[in-house]
């Protein structure tokens, strides 16, 4: 796992796609919006049915998660002044956490598929986003 950071601040987490560890492994901290665990378990583990109790939640910005399922892109990541701080260029297997600050992306590759995950509930395009 990598970390990005400016002035303090984790922007991002990258988690290679050849990086998966045996079990159980989180790349969160429990302050953040979006938690990030990873499985690597041999047949014949169980894991005990459970449900997730009704807990409630206050979330002040959006955080994501994209995963590169096939393809190239790359990923460019910018302060909360909106400054570059760094370009990530990610492949197949590859995964990022998107905490703070902000981030574009080049498609690098024709049919390049990459999975977004974000909290919710989503409040439309203008009030989620500033495009700069």
């Amino acid at each position: 796992m990598k970390e990005i950071v400016s002035d303090g601040v984790v922007l991002a987490r990258l988690i290679a796609g050849d990086s998966w560890e045996k079990g159980l492994s989180f790349y969160s901290q429990d302050g953040d919006f979006i938690q990030l665990g990873t499985w690597c378990y041999d047949a014949g583990r169980v894991l005990q049915p459970h449900i997730h109790n009704t807990v409630p939640r206050t979330t002040e910005r959006t955080q994501e998660f994209v995963f590169v399922r096939k393809g190239r892109l790359l990923t460019r990541i910018f302060d909360r002044h909106r400054k570059p701080v760094t370009e990530i260029e990610m492949g197949a297997g590859d995964m990022l956490v998107l905490l703070a600050g902000g981030h574009g992306y080049d498609i690098l590759e024709d049919d390049t598929q990459v999975i977004e995950v974000k909290n919710g509930p989503y409040p439309g395009a203008e009030a989620d986003r500033t495009r700069f």
